[in-house]
């Protein structure tokens, strides 16, 4: 006997967990791989079977949107499972979501954020609480990390945060200043004065040391004593000092970390002008009697204190450094000279970045620049090249052009109309078509 099908008021056969309410809308019931039951309406049929061709794939893939797990529930998950991280990059991450995701984005449900919802989240917390696209960035980290781990748990198809802030970041992308390496004229004007004015020559060892090792400043700040050998001219790089987040309650906190990378673990000889840079800040601790006053994580005996025997930080040094570059303009400006050299706004990162620079004009070894700067991937290092000051690159062209003038002086009848192979015929593989002007 052939079953009776259910059919709608307009007599139109409904398919199997299809029902018409008595309210005149459609039900669609069914059951997750747990067995729970689910129900979706529609108010007209086309309306629901629309419904039914996303739940039918969900189940195919075995997504669970009805999970009422909340994205503050999924971010609790990650902190339990996450390893590989450093203990100071971690605490940064959970602070950054307790003090910005967890009472904004973290409430919603984790299938009901879109990708639309990350982005108006993001904007809000730059246009209305003020962050910086750097902050911004730390944020989208953690977000971006627990929103993977909710699409491999199948709790959501796709991450709503993919691409999420780059939108954010080309129209605010003027506000990140690019990290250049100082000219020669600029580094020596820097150098001059930090040496040479009264008010700033304390601060003259701390940033000629960071200028000729190209230390990073965590590593330069995390600096002993112990860690100088003054006999073997070496610089023994061997730990990272960090100043961060750690709660709310407790707020910014000094703490030791190794290196960046395990190429960070390095020696670095000493120029000369570090090595008196460093016997300078020796001495002015020893008339001075400043001692080190604090121990981090088991370390003392730091070689750059401030006043009271502390340790520097990052925005610390690069307070001082505005300061310095403001009152070097002012004092060169002062002097009314035609076309003055002036310093650009730079951070302490500049001084690393002009140390790779200048190893990099000077035509040191690749392998060896690399070690000094403790880079992991010589990408990196390779990427300096491609950065060379517009004063290295001019005097590039000058070998290039005395080159030239010099192969036509010892080549007075060649006729430079003609094509000319500056490689042995075995080995010609490119012409160089020399003209004259």
């Amino acid at each position: 006997m052939a079953t009776t099908k259910r059919k709608d008021n307009k007599n139109r056969i409904l398919k199997e967990g299809e029902y018409q309410r008595p309210q005149g809308y459609y039900e669609y019931r069914w059951r997750d791989k747990m067995k729970k039951r689910h129900s979706i309406y529609g108010r007209t049929l086309d309306e629901l079977r629309e419904k039914e061709k996303n739940i039918t794939k969900d189940v195919l893939d075995g997504i669970n949107r009805f999970s009422l797990l909340t994205v503050n529930d999924m971010y609790d998950r990650w902190v339990n499972v996450k390893r590989g991280l450093k203990p100071t990059t971690f605490q940064n991450y959970k602070y950054m979501y307790e003090m910005f995701v967890r009472e904004d984005l973290g409430k919603m449900k984790l299938s009901d954020v879109k990708k639309t919802d990350v982005r108006a989240f993001y904007n809000r917390l730059h246009e209305q609480r003020g962050l910086k696209v750097a902050t911004l960035d730390t944020v989208h980290n953690v977000l971006h990390q627990v929103f993977d781990m909710a699409v491999d748990d199948e709790y959501i198809r796709n991450n709503p945060s993919d691409r999420a802030l780059v939108e954010l970041k080309r129209i605010t992308g003027r506000e990140k200043r690019k990290i250049r390496a100082l000219t020669v004229k600029e580094s020596d004007l820097f150098e001059e004065f930090i040496s040479t004015e009264p008010k700033y020559m304390r601060w003259q060892p701390v940033f000629v040391t960071m200028l000729w090792t190209g230390m990073r400043v965590g590593e330069l700040t995390g600096l002993t004593w112990e860690d100088v050998d003054f006999e073997k001219n070496l610089i023994y790089v061997n730990r990272n000092l960090v100043y961060f987040n750690k709660s709310k309650r407790d707020g910014c906190v000094y703490a030791i970390s190794t290196p960046k990378t395990e190429a960070g673990c390095r020696y670095i000889p000493m120029l000369p002008k570090v090595r008196e840079a460093l016997l300078r800040e020796k001495d002015f601790n020893y008339l001075c009697d400043e001692k080190c006053d604090v121990t981090i994580d088991g370390v003392t005996n730091f070689v750059f204190l401030n006043r009271f025997g502390k340790t520097h930080n990052q925005e610390s040094l690069n307070r001082a450094l505005d300061r310095i570059i403001r009152d070097c303009n002012f004092k060169t400006l002062d002097k009314n000279e035609p076309d003055p050299v002036l310093l650009p706004h730079f951070s302490n990162h500049w001084l690393r970045h002009t140390f790779a620079t200048r190893m990099c004009e000077a035509g040191l070894n690749l392998k060896a620049i690399q070690t000094i700067l403790g880079h992991a991937d010589i990408e990196t290092t390779l990427n300096i090249y491609a950065e060379a000051t517009t004063d290295f690159t001019s005097k590039q062209m000058e070998i290039l052009n005395n080159f030239y003038s010099r192969f036509k002086e010892e080549n007075p009848n060649l006729d430079m109309e003609r094509p000319i192979s500056l490689v042995p015929p075995a080995y010609d593989r490119t012409v160089v078509n020399f003209k004259r002007m």
